[in-house]
């Protein structure tokens, strides 16, 4: 068995299309330790982000497995993969996701809580090292764009997740905000030890990461 946090294997996955399956990934095979990052790069409609919902647990493979600390996550039913998310897996999306009607503080809390993991204290450094300080009381709709996933990127580490999957996480913003945010992503990933992989379109950010795959066709170029 690999010793890879992240272990892909021969995944496959197809989805039903007016003249039958449609192949989205075809046999992709890739491992991710501890501690290290990944950039998963591509055209649109190469399988990125399909990619990244199945090893996420929020979707199914055709056939392959994918393994995230020794444990098949297709072998398990969807409480277990909701647990998995909860407790190991975060997913940071471009659209923010943040709950509305919870100010900052509470939303930086809400994945940490559920996971029965809040830290009150690993919370304020993450909100410090964030630029949140002054917003902690405020709600989503009052703050920037950049602020928003600068909250969502506190949210997902909170937990203290093993593994964070990120899906173009600065595709909203800036070029400078974007340089920022991301960052403030590599740094908190690389203190908490977490692996990282993004899904991204931007080459100044797959550069950023430690190892870069190119998907074409659903394959690994």
């Amino acid at each position: 068995m690999s010793s890879a946090l992240l272990s892909v294997t021969n995944l496959s996955k197809s989805y039903d299309g007016a003249g039958g399956p449609v192949p989205v990934l075809r046999g992709i095979d890739f491992d991710l330790a501890a501690g290290r990052t990944l950039a998963l790069t591509g055209e649109s409609g190469s399988g990125k982000s399909t990619l990244l919902h199945v090893v996420g647990g929020l979707d199914t493979p055709d056939a392959g497995s994918v393994l995230i600390d020794g444990t098949d996550i297709a072998a398990l039913d969807d409480s277990g993969r909701a647990r998995l998310r909860r407790e190991t897996v975060a997913v940071v999306f471009q659209q923010f996701n943040l709950i509305p009607s919870l100010d900052v503080a509470r939303n930086i809390a809400f994945q940490a809580r559920l996971a029965g993991r809040h830290d009150p204290d690993w919370a304020a450094r993450l909100a410090t090292r964030l630029g949140l300080d002054d917003h902690l009381a405020k709600y989503p709709e009052q703050l920037s764009g950049g602020q928003q996933q600068r909250v969502a990127i506190g949210r997902t580490l909170a937990a203290r997740p093993r593994l964070v999957l990120a899906d173009e996480p600065t595709g909203n913003l800036d070029e400078e905000t974007g340089v920022a945010v991301l960052d403030l992503m590599l740094d908190l990933v690389a203190e908490t030890g977490a692996a990282l992989m993004c899904v991204t379109h931007s080459p100044a950010l797959a550069a950023r990461m430690e190892r870069r795959l190119h998907l074409k066709g659903g394959r690994i170029a």
